[in-house]
This record gives structure tokens, sequence and C-alpha cells, in this order.
């Protein structure tokens, strides 16, 4: 059986690689976490590992922006590395924080190949941090990191989550194009106000992929669902325990893909 690496960035404020790299072992993966510092200083480490995690978290405190400082050491210092890893059909999956740097880098959803932002992510329309679970429709059939026809519950706790879009045109592309990995919906899969969507976020998207379906951002941590314990209301569910708990389904895709493609 073919041996899948992967590496979980790591940089101040980052809080949740712990948990990161513990899902990521239970999908069958062998991870190691790794500070941006090293891989500035020596991008070639990349070239060891076949999925690159963006974790969440607060890096640099968000002081400037959510995801912003990360997101310029990426482009100045990695870009020619993060390109190099993508064209060797490599996968990268940014959570929460992670998900605010690759939209700040432009690589999501990444029309014009990086480096040119049509999103951004700002503060919640409730004015406040959100830390609830939400239900998430799948979007798009072409994202590996996704089962197309499951309807996942997932927690998410963030304060600028709300994706705006540059203009009509660019949100117009991602409809069309397949870009909207997961849409914010209730448990019947319909849209709705909040607290359905926890954060104003434009066409109710809370996921957005590439046009190679191997990038993919979220604002819900699929890390904080790996096990039925997790679960909210978990004495009062019937559990198939043969079933895995829904935040595995976005590690167990990337490994299995891994393994069939390397």
């Amino acid at each position: 059986m073919t041996t899948v690496h992967a590496v979980v960035l790591r940089a101040a404020g980052i809080n949740c690689d712990l948990e990161t790299q513990h899902a990521l072992e239970l999908a069958g993966a062998a991870v190691q976490r790794i500070h941006i510092n090293r891989l500035k200083e020596n991008p070639a480490l990349l070239d060891g590992f076949q999925i690159l995690v963006l974790p969440g978290g607060f890096s640099y405190g968000d002081d400037v922006a959510a995801g912003k400082i990360l997101a310029n050491q990426i482009l100045h210092h990695l870009r020619d590395a993060m390109r190099t890893f993508l064209e060797k059909g490599k996968l990268i999956l940014g959570i929460c924080n992670g998900f605010q740097v690759l939209i700040k880098t432009g690589l999501l959803p990444g029309f014009n190949g990086g480096g040119q932002t049509s999103f951004t992510l700002t503060d919640n329309d409730s004015g406040r941090f959100e830390d609830r679970w939400v239900y998430l429709q799948p979007g798009t059939d072409r994202c590996v990191f996704l089962d197309p026809g499951r309807r996942i519950y997932l927690p998410i706790a963030h304060g600028e989550g709300k994706l705006v879009a540059k203009d009509a045109a660019a949100l117009e592309q991602v409809r069309q194009g397949g870009y909207a990995a997961f849409r914010y919906v209730d448990a019947a899969g319909n849209p709705g106000p909040f607290p359905v969507n926890p954060n104003g976020s434009v066409d109710d998207i809370a996921a957005l992929t590439d046009s190679t379906g191997r990038i993919l951002g979220l604002m819900p941590h699929p890390e904080r669902f790996v096990r039925w314990t997790q679960h909210p209301h978990w004495t009062r569910l019937k559990i198939n325990e043969q079933e895995p708990a829904d935040g595995m389904m976005i590690f167990t895709n990337a490994v299995r893909y891994i393994r069939e493609h390397f």
C-alpha cells in the first residue's frame, strides 16, 4: 500500500494543527507538522509530501486581516514551490484560517492561476464570533475531497467567515463553473437566513474549490468531527459505528485519491 505523506503547516497563532494531524492519521496518512519558517528556508521540503493542509486558528493574530500575513509569506516565499506542488497533481486543503489564507493568495477560486483575488472573507453579518454547528450541501461533483451526494454536519468557529465576491461576474463564474464546494443549508437541505447561513456568505457558499478540484478551502472544521462522540447530540443518536463521522470524509477522500493516483 502506498504511504501517503501529508504536511500540516504551522505558524504563530495556528491552534488546530494537532487535531488536523490526528484526523489525517486516522485516514491513514503519515503526517508531519512543519513551521512556515522551515519551508521558507527550504521550499524543497514540499517535494516529500502529497497533501498540504493549512489548518485553523488565528495566524499572526489576524492583526491585519484574517490569514493575510501568512498569505503574504506564501506569495513572496513559496509561490513557485506551491505551483510545482499543484502541477504534480497533489492536494491542498485549507480549513477556516487556512481557507482565509488560500483566498488571500488567490489560490481559490484560482480563476487566473492564483495571485489574483476575486473573493474575500470578511466580518460575519452578526458582528460577532460564531461558534455553532452547520449543515453543508455539496455543490460540485468534481472536488476530490467530497462525496457529491452526502450532506454533512460540522462545527464552525470564526469571526471573519462571510464570503464576498468582487463583482457579479466572479460570482457567476463560481456558480457556472462548479467552484462552490459546499453551501450552508438546514437539516433538510434547504438554504435559509441566519443561523442556517451563519455569517452571511454570498450564495450561502461555505467552501470553494479550484478548476482542478484538488484544492479545497472551507470555513467549517472537519477535524473537529472525526469521532461520533464529538457530535453535540451523540448520546441521543442511533449511531452506526461502521459509518465514519462526517468530518472524516474530507481526509479519507484525500488519502484515497493520493493512493489511487501516485
